[in-house]
């Protein structure tokens, strides 16, 4: 027995393999002293770039209750340690941390999720977690720890009396997938679509859809995957999960032959009524966030919530209150001195499908007076050789929603910029810090402005420049 703790010392040298130095117990595990509270196990990782033995001694000093290490005392980093510190000494920190995780998915009794999918696997796995959290306790991954590192972290900070458990799977490359959910090995297999994102590391979407199907590989075979009925890509996803056993598959979509199926919805600035039918059921609900994207995305949840046999009744009702998740669609109301434009923080991540539907979610937004909407966008990144045609691809869309104005910046958004017409081109910038003084010097109260781009192009800088206007005096109408 624990006696209520996360794990204790006994615990983890089970599922590690490793040697204590000292009995203790932890209400928590951390691998960042920065974020570190106290009571944490401290894993000390090590990666290409930066080693956690160096900041044991840090561990020690905020609260850490023990220590994850695969240096022996007396060695750098554990040299300055107080005699009573505990420690769990282990071959290799990395492998344990995986440990903990397998370990703590064996001993738990939850219902285990896994979301993957091309576009709006993070957002539509916030949502999940919180409909299922609106009814019982559900352990989930923060923000994006979805990779090799972030998924065993994750689950060894899982709950002991979890009922629920959300987790997202991560990849840009064949077999990331097959690794995750070989430890997860969920109940439920949820792929939101399968778009051209990674093309870089792809031949072509086919492969990415062979890539995401990997996760059928851990469901058991009285597990369910639940599928977008209208990607194309429905029937050979359909077929892999079968291949691996899966008897259950739930299609959601407007596909007559979904079994979760959109009837009608009505899109609205602030979010969207919707009318589904749920395995029979007729149901009307309301998304608390706006957009096409964000009605399909109820319909997977809704799938999910019901294969995992929980309330879609009470699920459906939670939908309603969704918040964004932080760049991925928050909106801020920037007050300047002569009025408020509204601002649309959709800078986490980018894709050919989501710039899409940003797009649409833009152009349904309400401007004031002389007020525009303003698409301020950086690269698309690992579109790899297809990069060039997708990027000038984004003029067309672009225009069909009705943006007044587009601000461009990277290399690869140059060709965007040159396929707009000329009355469109807001200004382009080889980055997103040189973008911001065009941006601002252009804006103005009563625009709607969207900020989009690929976590890589920084275009979180463009967003915390334009919030930073807040209270600015009015300029003339040439911007000086």
């Amino acid at each position: 027995m624990n006696g209520g703790a996360l794990w204790t010392a006994s615990d983890a040298s089970r599922a590690t393999g490793g040697a204590n130095t000292a009995e203790w117990s932890a209400t928590g595990v951390s691998i960042d002293t920065r974020s570190l509270t106290p009571g944490d196990l401290f894993i000390a990782l090590q990666g290409p770039t930066f080693d956690g033995h160096n900041f044991i001694a840090k561990a020690v000093q905020a609260g850490a209750a023990a220590v994850v290490s695969h240096r022996r005392p007396g060695k750098p980093g554990l040299d300055l340690l107080p005699g009573n510190a505990a420690l769990l000494l282990v071959d290799d920190t990395m492998a344990a941390l995986r440990d903990l995780g397998a370990a703590a998915r064996a001993r738990s009794g939850a219902r285990f999720i896994g979301v993957t999918g091309s576009v709006g696997k993070t957002s539509t796995k916030e949502a999940l977690a919180r409909c299922l959290a609106a009814q019982a306790s559900t352990a989930a991954n923060a923000a994006s720890l979805n990779n090799h590192w972030g998924l065993p972290l994750s689950l060894a900070r899982m709950g002991l009396n979890s009922v629920y458990g959300v987790f997202e799977l991560g990849m840009n490359h064949p077999g990331e997938i097959r690794d995750l959910t070989a430890l997860l090995r969920p109940d439920i297999a949820l792929i939101t679509n399968v778009e051209p994102a990674h093309l870089g590391y792809f031949a072509s979407v086919e492969k990415i859809a062979e890539a995401k199907a990997e996760i059928f590989e851990g469901v058991p075979p009285d597990g369910t995957a639940v599928l977008n009925r209208d990607n194309p890509h429905f029937d050979g996803l359909a077929e892999k999960a079968g291949a691996d056993g899966i008897k259950r598959i739930i299609g959601f979509g407007n596909d007559a032959r979904a079994e979760v199926r959109l009837v009608d919805h009505t899109l609205e600035e602030t979010g969207s009524k919707v009318c589904a039918e749920v395995l029979g059921a007729r149901l009307d609900y309301r998304v608390g966030l706006p957009g096409t994207h964000w009605v399909m995305n109820s319909l997977a949840i809704l799938a999910a919530v019901a294969a995992a046999g929980a309330d879609v009744q009470a699920a459906a009702e939670e939908l309603a209150r969704i918040p964004p998740v932080k760049g991925r669609g928050e909106r801020h109301h920037v007050t300047l001195a002569d009025g408020e434009l509204t601002l649309i923080d959709d800078s986490y991540n980018a894709n050919p499908t989501s710039m899409r539907a940003g797009f649409e979610v833009l152009g349904g937004t309400s401007v004031e007076g002389h007020g525009r909407r303003i698409a301020v966008l950086g690269d698309m990144l690992e579109l790899g050789k297809a990069s060039a045609e997708k990027h000038a691809g984004l003029a067309e869309p672009l225009q069909a929603a009705g943006i007044d104005l587009v601000f461009t910046c990277g290399p690869d958004m140059a060709e965007l910029n040159a396929a707009l017409p000329v009355a469109l081109r807001g200004g382009h910038a080889p980055d997103s810090q040189a973008l911001i003084p065009l941006v601002t010097a252009s804006v103005g109260a009563g625009d709607a402005l969207l900020v989009k781009g690929s976590a890589g192009s920084r275009m979180g800088l463009v967003v915390e420049a334009l919030r930073g206007m807040a209270g600015e005096l009015p300029r003339a109408a040439n911007g000086e």
